[in-house]
């Protein structure tokens, strides 16, 4: 599967999206499921990501909301932030793909980008270590007639 170039990280990513996660375990087995909204919104020299959403999580099962912050590097790539400031990873999407890496604690959680097309990306987190041990699929769709997540 080609990925879709993408010059320009604000234009693309700007508006909402309908988000659909699984979270899996390295043997395959279902953990959990998360799916809302996204919306992506500048701010400054940031593009501020908000989700917003019903988490199935184990016993959990409510709303659950995440704020990033995308402080842009260049045209096409920006460091990721928390929202409480701490740095998450950077990206780059002018290939319209992309490998990082975040390590928490003793655990190591490793990201793939893939842009599928002009209203369609995805990322995968694989989670290794002492502690966590699955995996964590979003798929991103552009949905214009949905309300914004801020």
């Amino acid at each position: 599967m080609d990925a879709y170039p993408v010059a320009d990280l604000v234009g693309y990513l700007s508006g909402r999206w309908r988000l659909d996660r699984e979270i899996v375990a390295a043997s395959g087995e279902p953990l959990g499921r998360f799916g809302g909204t996204c919306a992506f919104d500048a701010d400054g020299e940031e593009l501020v990501q908000r989700e917003r959403g019903v988490l199935d999580f184990g016993a959990h099962h409510g709303e659950a909301t995440r704020e990033l912050r995308f402080r842009l590097t260049g045209p096409g790539s920006a460091d990721v932030h928390f929202d409480h400031g701490g740095f998450f990873h950077t990206v780059d999407l002018t290939s319209g793909s992309w490998l990082a890496s975040h390590p928490c604690a003793e655990d190591l959680y490793r990201v793939e980008y893939r842009v599928l097309g002009a209203d369609h990306w995805r990322h995968e987190w694989t989670v290794r270590g002492p502690s966590k041990d699955h995996v964590i699929f979003s798929a991103f769709r552009r949905d214009q007639g949905l309300p914004s997540t801020g």
